[in-house]
């Protein structure tokens, strides 16, 4: 039982300073990552990172792609700052440097395991088919709903129809009504008749606004509702900065609902067949 919480502490730890940049990329500071993984010298765990970008080499990788250097500027007095050497690493970096990190260290066998797993989820991902990549997105959507209304109820969040709709006023620059008119679609059915880029920019905008109302401990109904508007709207530029369709011009799709409806039928008709 004490192994089972520290495991589920430090995956929560691992999520808690896991950052994601501009365009999407999700990664984390090798300077927040080394106390979770048990190293109190930052040269040791530089050393261990050096192993990780070997590995990685070996591996037929580009390293630039996984690890890359990055600055911190501290305050060390009399106003002054100087930078102190950091490094960027994804989730396959990070699952190297668990891989070649001191195994006599018990955060260091339980991040191996916790970052194999992830990994293996990506690369699961990346072999799915069109429509199951949509399903697990549309659940993801729906896990990570919950998890952001349950932190801008900390937040003192009362009136929930309102936070969301700033989401979506910000995400597809008009309320949700106007949108689903727009698309020609039931009420609340918008994420159940959207595809998979579309959910996608909704899930970004759902956890980037549950970190942002964490980190920088934000507080009061209007604060917290202005957050998600503001996130919704950063990732409504980033779509248009990349010469994206914003969410409103994309078409709706075939109900969720029909999707998994079909799948179960095909599933059904597999197993008659296999027991004739």
């Amino acid at each position: 039982m004490k192994q089972e919480k520290i495991t589920q502490s430090i995956n929560k730890d691992f999520e808690t300073i896991r950052k994601v940049d501009d365009d999407g990329n999700e990664y984390w500071k090798a300077r927040e990552l080394m106390p979770l993984l048990g190293y109190v010298k930052w040269q040791k765990f530089e050393e261990t990172i050096g192993r990780a970008a070997r590995a990685c080499v070996n591996s037929g990788q580009t390293v630039d792609n996984h690890i890359t250097r990055s600055g911190n500027m501290v305050d060390i007095g009399s106003n002054t700052v100087r930078e102190v050497r950091d490094w960027k690493l994804d989730r396959y970096a990070c699952y190297l440097v668990a891989q070649n990190g001191d195994p006599k260290k018990q955060e260091i066998a339980l991040a191996q395991t916790y970052f194999a797993i992830q990994t293996r989820k990506q690369e699961a991902f990346g072999k799915l088919s069109d429509v199951d990549k949509r399903l697990f997105i549309r659940k993801e959507v729906s896990e990570y709903n919950r998890k952001l209304f349950q932190t801008a109820k900390k937040a003192g969040v009362m009136k929930f129809g309102s936070f969301n709709d700033a989401g979506y006023r910000g995400l597809y620059g008009s309320p949700l009504v106007s949108v689903e008119n727009k698309k020609g679609i039931k009420r609340g059915e918008l994420l159940d008749r959207s595809g998979t880029t579309e959910l996608a920019a909704n899930l970004f905008r759902i956890t980037q606004t549950d970190d942002k109302l964490k980190n920088d401990r934000v507080y009061g109904e209007d604060n917290a509702t202005r957050t998600h508007f503001m996130v919704g709207g950063k990732v409504r530029q980033t779509i248009k900065d990349i010469g994206g369709v914003t969410p409103e011009s994309l078409p709706p799709e075939k109900h969720i609902r029909e999707i998994k409806s079909e799948k179960k039928k095909v599933f059904l008709a597999k197993q008659t067949k296999k027991s004739t």
